[in-house]
């Protein structure tokens, strides 16, 4: 079955463990129980990343706008892409925001637009784990098999 195919409760474990990894990486709490809502603001994408590799990203927009929020993530997605990661193991900015108020929205929308965030977190997890001058927390990437589909046991 393709991951796009999967349902949301398939993927519960990648929710937990890339909630867990982010927040042991960067010593911040989620601040909410919204996966979604709680990386929004590319903030905490953007600490991660820098406690990856140090000094990656300069400057924060720390401004508490949707604009400001934009700015975060395009520039964690950048910075992704510095360290290695393709354009198809990268999440649309577009894919954090919130849908609640769109009159019209896609069944399964939602859903897609996450997995795709899950998705380059597995990634810059992996980049991580095989970076030898990184010795913080480990992504557990057995917990994203349900997403991915594959037999990630063996990484």
């Amino acid at each position: 079955m393709e991951w796009r195919q999967q349902s949301t409760f398939s993927c519960a474990d990648a929710f937990n463990e890339a909630r867990r990894w982010i927040e042991e990486v960067t010593g911040q709490p989620f601040g909410c129980s919204d996966f979604r809502a709680a990386l929004e603001n590319g903030v905490l994408l953007c600490d991660l990343i820098n406690k990856l590799k140090p000094g990656i990203i300069k400057k924060l927009n720390r401004h508490a706008t949707p604009i400001a929020g934009l700015d975060n993530i395009n520039v964690f997605l950048k910075a992704c892409g510095k360290l290695g990661l393709n354009e198809s193991q990268l999440f649309h900015p577009g894919d954090l925001q919130d849908l609640s108020n769109r009159a019209i929205v896609r069944r399964n929308e939602s859903s897609r637009r996450l997995k795709n965030v899950l998705i380059t977190v597995y990634w810059l997890g992996r980049k991580a784990y095989l970076d030898d001058g990184y010795n913080g927390a480990q992504l557990n990437f057995k917990a994203f098999e349900g997403l991915l589909g594959l037999a990630l046991s063996k990484v």
